[in-house]
């Protein structure tokens, strides 16, 4: 593999206008293609298989006017009665408006409807569309605000909830924090501020070309609006990365003292091939979500996946063309005080690795490799408590800020009518020919414990529509049991009346995911463990070190999980981030581990790869991790603080989940990279020894070598460096032990 990389990094560097050319043309295409498509990603659910999704289908066929998104809209004021002439003929012109909106079927007059609270302070309206959540018109939304207008010139507080509703405009742009926070990284890293431009450059080739795809793919099939947001996390924190360990490669080369064109090509041929088999981890694991078997976890895996891949083809291509560009101004430091120090980190790691602070630290780890090895389980074991107390769901609006028009609608709603009145229930009773069925039906229902109330909403085409209000929330557990006990006594609440009952709705669509999500996860855990364990093996040629790599990251995701439970569900982090303690997301279990099995991987074989490459050619193992360790903990440091910074930035989104995807993804990324890769794998590595690179005759014999060290390629080209001229001894001094 190495040669092969080799030889596209020389060619692409010496055709480097073609290739930059080809990879300009790929953007503008996307963009255009993604402009004419005028795709649009969505939050809707469908889960196969489920309940809930027979009931939606259901309603779709046989009701299509019940199936479509709703408003919720809540009328409130402060002093007074709701039900007054005034406020009432005020309602009544906006509910009148409302029901003039593009794409609105009906809206539903709460005086008519019998939806007032028992104070008299709060009255309930809805909109319902001719469409999907996904198919409403963000210029639909739009007209809502105005249309209510008539009511709030009343002295009315009007509220918006429910599956479509006009939502705040987005204040700072996170992804631009992140980039920010990674370019003074670089900076620092490197000394040059041309060095550090270029990972952000060539980066957002490839995340610029995956946007646009997703984009033009949400025109015809639904992506979920959080693939957007991982697809970027992935594409900006993987393409920076990856370029940056080729990068700091080439550099080292340079000032080794090869020529440009043979340095590009070395840094391809070994950093090259770490970096295809730690994208090759990520992109299995995020294809794993398809194993899951719900649509938008899948097109969310495969979404970031592809980001992932394109990241890949940049580091390999476009990555060595700009090289070409730069020449040996990539590898020269800024006169800038603040960067001056990266000049002798840099000149000592092409020169004199022992000197390094890496090294220092790895040194240290090796001697109290026993002692490193307990405290550091330990300490991972302790954050992983919390895990025991995870409750998985979807969190609903009342995890978002009161700033959001949805928050308050929610509190306006469980404070004058009960939380039961935003976790509604949506019954489906099929083969219900006259109002006498149903209504026994909802009589029926409306005597289970956990109820407040059961009534018929409609009669039509043999179906019936039956909306059950539980006495508590849509995130109580209570409601949980009330959704199970009612599909669990359905044949007694059939009874005598013919009918066919399916529980439905929202939060019975939450409850579902949740379920089949937990009882997927083991599944799709082995099945992407299974396959990173086979393709590690093939990297490294060896069987303790995939198993090693399992276990760090096994530790890692525990820590990151635990730390999550901690801040979003116990509410540590209420005041310093702007949230409300609710439920743990129930996709995020799965999307963390795909994601952090795949980050883990990388740095194992960043980190691991530089130890082989090291014991390959003095046969120390020890000293092989010291140095290994060394000259990859500077690389590996600013990768994780790059990746961890993109991931934190998205803790300054506004929704509550993906605030909870970017703090759960920077917690594991960072204990795995600084915790577990360099200070656990090292000390394990020293435990070990030489075992760990033990593997059977046969393996050689009938699994080739990928060469991902670049043993091969250094003896193709010669390992001695130009210019060279130090004594025997002190040139071969990587060969002594210690």
């Amino acid at each position: 593999m190495s040669t092969y990389l080799y030889r596209l990094a020389r060619w692409c560097f010496r055709n480097r206008w073609k290739t930059l050319a080809a990879w300009v043309a790929v953007v503008l295409a996307a963009v255009v293609i993604a402009g004419v498509s005028g795709g649009k990603t969505n939050d809707a659910l469908t889960i196969p298989g489920t309940e809930a999704q027979q009931a939606a289908t259901l309603l779709k066929d046989r009701l299509p006017a019940a199936s479509g998104a709703s408003t919720q809209v809540v009328f409130a004021v402060k002093d007074g009665d709701i039900t007054s002439a005034a406020h009432q003929a005020a309602i009544d012109r906006a509910v009148t408006a409302l029901g003039k909106v593009s794409q609105v079927t009906s809206a539903t007059n709460p005086f008519q409807a019998g939806a007032v609270s028992p104070d008299k302070r709060v009255a309930l309206g809805s909109v319902t569309y001719n469409a999907q959540a996904a198919e409403v018109r963000t210029s639909t939304v739009d007209q809502l605000a105005p249309a209510v207008s008539a009511a709030r010139d009343a002295g009315v507080q009007v509220e918006f909830g429910g599956a479509v509703y006009p939502k705040a405009a987005v204040g700072a742009n996170s992804e631009a924090i992140g980039i920010a926070v990674a370019l003074v990284i670089l900076c620092l890293t490197f000394g040059s501020l041309v060095a550090a431009g270029l990972p952000i450059i060539t980066a957002f080739f490839g995340l610029i070309t995956t946007m646009m795809g997703i984009t033009a793919l949400a025109a015809v099939t639904d992506i979920a609006s959080s693939a957007t947001s991982v697809a970027t996390m992935l594409g900006l924190s993987c393409g920076i990365d990856y370029a940056v360990f080729i990068l700091a490669r080439y550099r080292s080369y340079l000032l080794e003292g090869h020529e440009p064109g043979d340095a590009a090509g070395r840094a391809a041929g070994t950093a090259g091939s770490s970096v295809v088999f730690a994208a090759l981890s990520v992109i299995i694991a995020l294809c794993g979500l398809s194993v899951v078997g719900i649509p938008f976890l899948t097109t969310m895996g495969l979404a970031a996946a592809a980001t992932v891949a394109l990241a890949l083809l940049v580091a390999l291509t476009l990555v060595p063309a700009a090289f070409g560009v730069l020449g040996k101004r990539a590898a020269r430091f800024s006169r800038l005080p603040l960067l001056r120090r990266a000049a002798p980190a840099g000149r000592t790691a092409a020169t004199d690795p022992d000197r390094l602070a890496g090294t220092r630290w790895a040194r240290w780890v090796v001697r109290r490799r026993i002692p490193v090895l307990v405290i550091g389980v330990l300490a991972l074991g302790v954050l992983t408590v919390p895990v025991a107390s995870m409750d998985l769901g979807i969190p609903g609006s009342n995890s978002l800020s009161t700033s959001d028009t949805s928050r308050r609608a929610y509190d306006l709603t469980t404070a004058h009518f009960g939380p039961g009145y935003n976790g509604a229930l949506t019954v489906v009773a099929d083969d219900v020919t006259t109002p006498g069925q149903a209504q026994r039906v909802s009589d029926a229902i409306s005597k289970v414990p956990g109820v407040a109330s059961s009534s018929v909403a409609v009669t039509t085409n043999d179906i019936a529509l039956i909306n059950v209000i539980p006495t508590t929330g849509p995130n109580d557990p209570a409601t949980t049991d009330l959704v199970h006990h009612i599909r669990d006594q359905r044949t007694a609440l059939e009874a005598g009346t013919g009918a066919h009952l399916l529980v439905g709705g929202l939060t019975a669509t939450n409850i579902d995911v949740s379920a089949k999500l937990g009882g997927a996860l083991p599944i799709f855990l082995f099945t992407v463990v299974a396959l990173a364990f086979v393709l590690l093996t093939f990297a490294f040629r060896t069987i303790i070190v995939p198993i090693k790599s399992i276990i760090g990251f096994l530790l890692s995701a525990g820590a990151a999980f635990g730390a999550q439970v901690a801040v979003f569900q116990w509410g540590w982090g209420k005041s310093l981030l702007g949230i409300e303690p609710t439920q743990t997301l129930s996709f995020l279990p799965i999307i963390l581990l795909a994601i952090m099995f795949g980050l883990s991987s990388d740095y194992e074989v960043f980190v691991v790869s530089r130890i082989k490459e090291q014991f390959t050619r003095t046969g120390d193992a020890r000293r092989a991790v010291t140095l290994g360790t060394g000259q990859s903990a500077r690389v590996v440091s600013a990768a994780a603080l790059i990746m961890a910074s993109i991931f934190v930035s998205f803790v300054f989104a506004p929704e509550p989940t993906i605030k909870e995807i970017g703090f759960s993804f920077a917690v594991g990324v960072l204990v795995d990279a600084f915790v577990v890769r360099l200070t656990l794998v090292p000390a394990a590595m020293a435990v070990l020894g030489a075992k760990a690179w033990y593997h059977p005759r046969w393996f050689s014999r009938y699994v080739p070598d990928p060469d991902i060290e670049g043993e091969r390629l250094d003896d193709k080209l010669g390992d001695d460096r130009p210019g060279d001229d130090r004594p025997g001894d002190e040139k071969h001094r990587l060969t002594t032990h210690v």
